[in-house]
């Protein structure tokens, strides 16, 4: 259902406001780019900064401003299974085509309360959900018997990977088939999990070379490997460049020399470091993104 090149959208601010502007252009200049979802609210969209409110509007205006050209898979992930259904119920509420749920972080649940949360959740809210797991940012890791346990859910339909283990990846693949999409949550790692099965990535490097990773994803689909190949090894660089500090602060601190939104975060987040800027900006030069 979800597959390709999803990107996990920031969320630009102006004067401490969602700046709904930039967004939407934003979102258009994704849909020419050919991105084939988009995902707003999630860890690139700075969510945890934003209140209900701001959150709620964030994943109306992206559902509308999509106006249903691809599909809206919107973060709504909590580390409270009540809270986390209270936000899945609002996003259906607004006509997102999916939900993705990051795996409830700080209380560091067992695989059964893990199981247990994500079920309740699919139960009590009927939408395309996709887990989402990242133990680098929860302390929590969903392991492959448990993903294959909620691949039985009927609409629990995707995994976004994001420990950086392919060993973890292959055996989710081997337990669970094509009972779940599996999805890449790190960039260096869309392509050899695309070869292990995987079907295409929510990524972070999206948001500035769009054109780039949705080709990618759609040549290793088609069987051109060796094209798809050539941009991943092309890409590794702005990979890498997005992580010289904590996401999403590399990403909109690219995104605004390019003139796509204004530079600005949310406390605890804040401007880079100036040599990590320095670098930032040589590899967006090296790879002709700005001049």
């Amino acid at each position: 259902m979800f597959k390709g090149s999803i990107v996990a959208i920031v969320t630009p601010f102006k004067k401490g406001r969602v700046d709904e502007r930039s967004l939407g252009d934003l979102i258009d200049w994704h849909i020419r780019q050919g991105t084939n979802a988009i995902v707003p609210c999630g860890t690139t969209g700075e969510s945890a900064t934003l209140d209900y409110k701001e959150h709620f509007r964030v994943v109306a205006f992206t559902v509308k401003a999509v106006n249903k050209r691809v599909p809206v898979i919107a973060g709504t992930g909590a580390n409270a299974t009540d809270e986390t259904i209270m936000i899945t119920k609002e996003a259906k509420k607004a006509g997102a085509d999916g939900a993705l749920l990051v795996a409830p972080y700080y209380n560091k649940p067992t695989q059964e309360g893990l199981y247990r949360h994500y079920k309740a959740v699919a139960e009590k809210v009927r939408i395309p959900i996709v887990l989402y797991n990242v133990p680098g940012r929860t302390a929590v890791n969903i392991l492959p018997a448990t993903v294959a346990r909620l691949a039985e859910v009927r609409n629990i339909v995707a995994l976004k990977e994001a420990t950086g283990d392919m060993k973890q990846a292959s055996e989710i693949i081997r337990l669970c088939g094509d009972r779940i999409t599996l999805l890449s949550g790190d960039d260096f790692t869309t392509l050899p999990m695309m070869a292990l099965g995987g079907k295409g990535t929510i990524s972070v490097t999206a948001n500035v070379a769009p054109k780039l990773v949705s080709q990618m994803c759609s040549l290793w689909a088609a069987g051109r490997y060796d094209e798809a190949r050539k941009i991943h090894f092309h890409l590794e660089p702005l990979n890498a460049a997005m992580f010289f500090e904590t996401n999403p602060i590399p990403v909109k601190t690219a995104l605004a020399m390019m003139g796509k939104i204004g530079e600005e975060f949310r406390l605890p987040l804040c401007e880079m470091a100036t040599a990590n800027r320095d670098k930032l900006r040589k590899v967006l030069k090296d790879l002709k993104l700005i001049r």
